[in-house]
């Protein structure tokens, strides 16, 4: 499989080259974590020493929460679509979070700790407990999120496409076990399994013990059956 993912969905200039030519998408090149409030952003940096935190916003505080941990420094996501209604007679458009209620937060333990037991600013975070393990202690873990898998989700939802879906299983009717890689479009580099979701064709990736996001519709063309090696 190749390191690197071509976007064939960015508008090339007059002159230039096309965007099937120039531009690229390393593994690493997520969107900035950017706070709302201050315009303070935070780029993604891998390190040894930090997981993806699932945390908890009660009330769907969890852009807040994401603008606080961004300004104190650390890199955060959360997945957003836009979402159409009309308001007076008058179509408007509105970010929604895909996830109720859920922020990922890429930290060390320790960091996560703090802002989960000891940050009064966002005391109304907790951790999501991963409930099918159990520590030295006997108790479930904070659940973490591997790096390959927040790749995919990122790289499926970051264009905040109206269309995306946070599905179940029961939902889902896929066609077969194989992994697939989206090789153009919208959703280029997103690898999952291809299911027919709300009558579409879709990819659909997973977070383990979270659910299940679905890509709009992607046609047979623009998919390739991932490298078993």
């Amino acid at each position: 499989m190749s390191d690197v993912i071509t976007l064939s969905n960015v508008n090339a200039k007059r002159g230039e080259n096309s965007p099937q030519d120039s531009v690229w998408l390393t593994p690493d090149a997520f969107p900035e974590a950017k706070s709302s409030k201050t315009g303070v952003s935070v780029r993604y940096v891998e390190s040894p020493e930090k997981r993806w935190y699932i945390l908890r916003a009660s009330y769907g505080r969890e852009s807040k929460a994401s603008d606080y941990i961004v300004e104190d420094g650390t890199y955060t996501y959360v997945a957003k679509k836009m979402v159409e209604k009309y308001v007076r007679g008058k179509k408007r458009k509105y970010l929604q979070t895909l996830i109720p209620n859920l922020l990922f937060v890429y930290t060390t333990k320790e960091k996560a700790e703090e802002y989960v037991s000891h940050t009064p600013a966002v005391s109304y975070l907790s951790y999501y407990y991963n409930h099918f393990t159990v520590d030295s202690e006997r108790k479930n873990p904070p659940l973490t999120v591997s790096p390959v898998e927040m790749r995919s989700f990122i790289l499926a939802t970051c264009s905040m496409n109206k269309h995306l879906l946070f599905v179940k299983p029961s939902q889902c009717h896929f066609k077969s076990g194989e992994m697939v890689k989206v090789v153009e479009g919208t959703f280029a580099g997103v690898e999952g399994l291809v299911a027919r979701v709300a009558g579409q064709q879709r990819v659909v990736v997973t977070l383990s013990h979270i659910g299940l996001v679905s890509t709009a519709y992607i046609p047979t063309a623009f998919l390739r059956r991932c490298s078993s090696e």
